[in-house]
């Protein structure tokens, strides 16, 4: 009988894994557009498997806006949208599910023929059953967050919103990490132990700012205090504390305000770890790949700002968002490598020293 790998590479399952964090790149995009058109609450059921098909004549179509009508947001924000309006947004939030769809398709049927055929290396498989099983967990918070705003709210809940986007982004971030193991087999590296950390620092700092443009995203907050570097000519607005904690969550100008603390503080330390890594001449490809950290670190930063003076048009902040997931990407994958790296050994007088 063939044996599972131990530590082998698998090209077919690291291209496999590839292509299914390609398509959650498009689905965190098409989530962002889908929010961004307000398009998010046009589906009011949840059904897995028949929503799969849209409304396929007169009377579902009629069915469906019916339906979208009982809700706080056609009658407070939309309530003169015509059946033409509703099926633009309907499409989208449709479009958003079935991709959702594919990408199950996607993951779970290579997963399991992989598994029968013994093609994924042994260490992987429960990497990959994880992954799995976030998938599934994902669609259950989709939900969660839908449902927020189907009776008593216009839009969801902020906090539902970047938790459903962080859980996306984490699902991104391991299809890209078991990837990459995939493809180059197990490793037996003696990563730098401080380049390591500050690496998954970095990391960790990343996607705390992406959760943070969520809540930015949830609570609407890009389309007020659009003058830049001040907020309406202050550093910190007025803020609405009655809510309590809450306020770090809804309120705009507080949200907006912790968002761009956390660009800026990210600019300044990812700048410090790229050129540390150049000066010191960490193992092959760690300076340029550091680099690379910094330089999409600042493109984010400048189309973040650009979006933002601009009140976040559909085409800026779709981007934005699509920037924040290649970001993402990026520290992921330099974190790999550090981890993968072998430090360089520099001799000082009668002691070599190791970084």
């Amino acid at each position: 009988m063939k044996r599972f790998s131990a530590g082998g590479q698998s090209r077919a399952v690291a291209i496999w894994l590839f292509v299914s964090a390609a398509l959650v790149f498009a689905m965190v995009v098409v989530g962002g557009v889908t929010r961004l058109t307000g398009s998010g609450l046009s589906i009011t059921e949840w059904k897995p498997i028949m929503g799969a098909l849209p409304p396929m004549n007169g009377a579902d179509w009629a069915e469906a806006f019916q339906k979208y009508k009982t809700i706080p947001q056609y009658e407070h924000i939309n309530p003169d949208m015509t059946l033409d309006g509703f099926k633009t947004i309907f499409w989208w939030e449709w479009a958003h599910r079935f991709l959702g769809r594919i990408i199950g398709v996607v993951f779970a049927v290579p997963f399991f023929v992989f598994l029968v055929m013994r093609k994924i290396p042994r260490r992987l498989i429960g990497r990959c059953a994880v992954l799995l099983a976030l998938g599934g967990l994902q669609g259950l918070i989709g939900w969660w967050m839908v449902s927020s705003g189907l009776s008593e709210r216009v839009d969801v809940a902020p906090e539902r919103l970047a938790t459903h986007l962080g859980l996306a982004l984490l699902i991104f971030m391991g299809l890209i990490w078991t990837g990459l193991e995939a493809w180059r087999g197990e490793g037996h590296a003696r990563p730098p132990v401080g380049w390591s950390r500050g690496a998954a620092v970095l990391l960790g700092a990343v996607f705390m700012q992406c959760l943070l443009g969520g809540l930015v995203a949830g609570a609407k907050a890009g389309f007020v205090y659009t003058d830049w570097p001040l907020m309406n000519g202050s550093v910190l607005p007025a803020v609405e504390w009655g809510a309590g904690a809450l306020s770090f969550l809804h309120d705009q100008a507080l949200v907006q305000f912790n968002h761009r603390i956390a660009a800026y503080a990210l600019l300044i330390g990812g700048t410090i770890y790229a050129v540390q890594a150049w000066r010191w001449r960490l193992a092959e490809g760690l300076g340029v790949s550091a680099m690379v950290v910094a330089g999409v670190l600042w493109m984010q930063a400048a189309l973040g700002v650009v979006t933002l003076i601009h009140a976040v048009p559909l085409w800026l902040g779709a981007l934005h968002q699509a920037g924040a997931a290649l970001v993402l990407a990026v520290v992921t994958i330099n974190l790999w490598l550090v981890r993968r790296s072998q430090p360089r050994l520099f001799m000082s007088g009668p002691r070599t020293r190791v970084l």
